[in-house]
């Protein structure tokens, strides 16, 4: 029995978690290890203050959010009030994985993971680009 795809259910929050789980554990040690102090979040959408301030109109623009100071800026004398976050926004890469068509959903979350990420350990975008030129 074949099953209707357009019937199917998006993933969830925690099916999104999950995701983020595994693309992190596949990356080598030395990444996990610059990140275990992160945390990892899941939202459906960026909130509407941080859309603003990013001067970002349409939530659909954004997949991912690094919020934190990178590891590069860091001072001993800096005293965290909270843990950095990597944010991926669900339906933001819900559309785009729909409307690309050419990648598995994993892989695209593993991506927006992996480039918030590299802004954690304080890759610019340009960095990012010279080693992923993926195009998101």
């Amino acid at each position: 029995m074949t099953t209707d795809p357009l019937s199917a259910e998006a993933p969830g929050l925690a099916e999104f978690e999950e995701l983020a789980r595994r693309a992190l554990a596949a990356l080598p040690r030395e990444v996990r290890a610059a990140c275990a102090d992160l945390a990892i979040r899941v939202a459906d959408f960026a909130e509407e203050a941080v859309l603003r301030e990013m001067g970002i109109e349409d939530p659909f623009d954004l997949t991912g959010l690094y919020d934190g100071v990178p590891l590069t800026e860091r001072s001993v004398f800096d005293q965290p009030t909270r843990p950095d976050t990597v944010w991926l926004f669900r339906r933001p890469i819900l559309e785009e994985w729909i409307e690309r068509g050419d990648v598995a959903l994993d892989h695209l979350v593993a991506h927006v993971l992996v480039h918030e990420l590299a802004h954690h350990l304080g890759w610019s975008d340009d960095d990012i680009r010279a080693v992923d030129d993926w195009t998101l």
